[in-house]
C-alpha cells in the first residue's frame, strides 16, 4: 500500500482499499461497513464502475473527519451544550 502522504484526494479506491486507508489514518472501518452504509445511507460518497464503488479518497476522508466531535479535555465535556 502506498506512503500515506503519496494518497491525493482525487484518488479513486475500492471499498476494501478505502476501509484500509481509512483504518490506517485512524478511523477504524470495514469495507463490510462501507457496504451497509451504501445500502442504508449514511456513509462517503461513491460512484460505481460497472460492479464496483469507488470511493474518492478526499471525500472518504472528509466524510470520516465530519464524524468527529469536536476537541474536548474530558468525557463530560461531550454532553455540555456548546
Amino acid at each position: 500500500m502506498a506512503n500515506v502522504e503519496s494518497w491525493l484526494d482525487d484518488d479513486l479506491n475500492t471499498r476494501q482499499v478505502t476501509a484500509e486507508r481509512l483504518t490506517q489514518k485512524g478511523f477504524k472501518i470495514s469495507a463490510q461497513t462501507l457496504a451497509t452504509m451504501a445500502t442504508r445511507g449514511g456513509g462517503p460518497e461513491f460512484q460505481k464502475f460497472g460492479p464496483r464503488a469507488l470511493y474518492r479518497w478526499g471525500d472518504a476522508l472528509a466524510w470520516a473527519q465530519g464524524r468527529l466531535s469536536r476537541p474536548v479535555r474530558s468525557t463530560s465535556e461531550l454532553g455540555a451544550a456548546a
